[in-house]
């Protein structure tokens, strides 16, 4: 055999082994690829992420409210929605379903007539009123079934708005409203105040029926507006800020919920009060007279008392949360716009209420 004979033959056993490895390192990469879309088809079908809504939408009745409501939850992309003051309105529910039905999807809703509503966008396998009319309490209680054997119990919540304590420290009195002659910061009388409002027996009353619930096997959320904030929020770092007037307020009712297993989703993402504040009233909006949304006119009354709670659970993750509403909120009677890091979905179009949302993104396993 020559030299050229044997270069050539050379060089063809050279362009085989190149073409099988290639075609070896080809099929590998397809199936490793198959492989790896199988495991994230597989991780799909076991979990389900959902967006959750808190929402007390108040002036209902007004014109436009309605399609801004609807444009809210469109630009939102909420699964689940706890309403409160919904109470304006005949059939509220199911002409919201069928708006919504008009854009392309589809909801399902229990309103118990008591102010407070669950829109879902999965079935709701049950529905009742947790708390009696009697001691004006407005909790509603929902099961939502995801399907795949997955089961929540939702609870919208809108608690007494008398003895609105929080106002004490900021020198205005929680029922009347009228300005103190001083600010009252004893936290002994602070708290004694809050006691004397009924949202202390709603919270015990959620509490005792979720936990029938969670043994169940259910994952819980609570959602809706407390009227009375946390104490994570009134801390040793924020006691000289917002009117707090150097008050460290271990409110009651947030202590109950973290002390019986429920994490606050908004200082679970953001634990810290200064940074992110997170207000959600009073909210500042130009569709509607600036009168009609502070209370408290020369004080800072900003707070947060719209809240997301959720049971410990391995099962539930949290992945995001965000204030829904404009940035801007009312100080001392005046607009004006947060500068704290707190992250908003704005509204594209009008906004009727005095409160802002929170939306929570969870993934359940």
């Amino acid at each position: 055999m020559d030299n050229l004979t044997k270069k050539l033959k050379t060089s063809f056993i050279y362009i085989i082994v190149i073409i099988v490895s290639y075609g070896c390192n080809s099929l590998g990469s397809k199936k490793t690829e198959e492989q790896r879309e199988l495991s994230l088809n597989s991780e799909a079908s076991v979990s389900i992420a959902f967006k959750v809504l808190s929402l007390n939408i108040w002036k209902e009745e007004a014109e436009g409210a309605f399609e801004a409501l609807v444009e809210v939850i469109l630009q939102s992309q909420a699964d689940i929605m706890m309403f409160c003051e919904v109470n304006n309105a005949k059939d509220f529910g199911e002409q919201m379903v069928g708006a919504l039905k008009n854009k392309g999807k589809t909801y399902y809703y229990f309103d118990s007539g008591i102010s407070t509503m669950v829109l879902s966008k999965w079935p709701i396998k049950d529905g009742s009123e947790t708390i009696s009319k009697a001691v004006g309490q407005l909790i509603t209680k929902a099961i939502v079934d995801l399907g795949e054997n997955k089961s929540l119990t939702v609870y919208a919540a809108h608690l007494d708005y008398t003895h609105y304590a929080c106002y004490l420290p900021r020198g205005y009195d929680g029922n009347s409203w009228k300005k103190l002659p001083e600010p009252i910061v004893d936290v002994n009388l602070i708290l004694q105040e809050n006691l004397a409002s009924v949202r202390d027996e709603a919270i015990d009353v959620f509490v005792k029926d979720a936990k029938q619930e969670q043994d169940k096997g259910n994952i819980i959320l609570l959602a809706g507006d407390f009227n009375e904030p946390s104490h994570l929020d009134w801390t040793e770092a924020t006691k000289n800020q917002f009117d707090h007037n150097g008050a460290i307020v271990p409110w009651q009712n947030s202590l109950t919920l973290q002390e019986n297993g429920y994490l606050d989703a908004y200082r679970v993402k953001y634990p810290n009060p200064v940074t992110h504040p997170g207000f959600t009233w009073p909210a500042f909006t130009a569709d509607v007279e600036l009168s009609e949304l502070s209370w408290a006119k020369e004080a800072d009354e900003r707070d947060r008392i719209d809240f997301i709670y959720y049971n410990k659970n391995e099962r539930l993750v949290l992945e995001d949360v965000i204030i829904v509403g404009p940035s801007e909120s009312i100080l001392k009677g005046e607009r004006m716009e947060e500068g704290a890091s707190d992250k908003f979905l704005e509204p594209m179009g009008k906004w009727l209420t005095d409160h802002k949302g929170v939306l929570a993104t969870f993934k359940i396993k």
